[in-house]
């Protein structure tokens, strides 16, 4: 009895460990396919899209972001200094929203749009350096050129896009073409 019971004490055992190796060679199966998933992931066009590095400055196209909130993510995101490309049509934007992580990550807005002054009126405040353009290569332009190495200058406008351009991707392809004319 003694040794019958032995034996099903080290079978259990046994299938522990066994169920253990399994368990651990499944989970090194799922942490690989993670990482090779990861490795070969490809972030959407136009949201949160890196274009390039010129000089030491970053080029973000969030151009897909056409309301605050999908900007407050992005500016969530950034972990150096920001040259904030915005503007468009404003829907009733309530900037109260990213005025917190403006204050701490923006150094300078470009305000891209006919009617940039809701942005300029509440951002001047707190943020000294606003300059309002009419054109993307302007835009990128002055953004090139108040940059400082490891800047970002990421393009997030939190407004439609139809008063300058045909639709967001329209503004996030001149975004990339003036970043790739630098």
């Amino acid at each position: 009895m003694i040794i019958d019971s032995l034996s099903i004490e080290n079978e259990k055992e046994n299938y522990t460990t066994l169920a253990a190796v399994i368990d651990n060679y499944i989970y090194d199966l799922r942490k690989l396919k993670v990482k090779e998933s990861l490795s070969a992931f490809q972030n959407t066009e136009h949201r949160l899209e890196f274009v390039s590095r010129v000089h030491g400055i970053d080029f973000i196209n969030d151009s897909r972001a056409t309301n605050v909130n999908a900007t407050w993510y992005a500016l969530e995101t950034m972990n150096h200094p920001v040259i904030w490309i915005t503007g468009g049509i404003d829907r009733n934007n309530n900037y109260k929203i990213i005025k917190n992580l403006v204050q701490q990550k923006v150094k300078a807005i470009i305000c891209l749009g006919k009617n940039n002054l809701k942005i300029i009126n509440f951002f001047s405040k707190i943020i000294p350096y606003i300059i309002e353009t009419t054109s993307m290569v302007e835009a990128v332009n002055i953004s090139y050129s108040i940059g400082e190495t490891d800047d970002i200058v990421l393009l997030s406008p939190t407004c439609a896009s139809f008063d300058l351009f045909e639709n967001y991707k329209d503004r996030g392809h001149q975004f990339k073409q003036a970043v790739y004319d630098l």
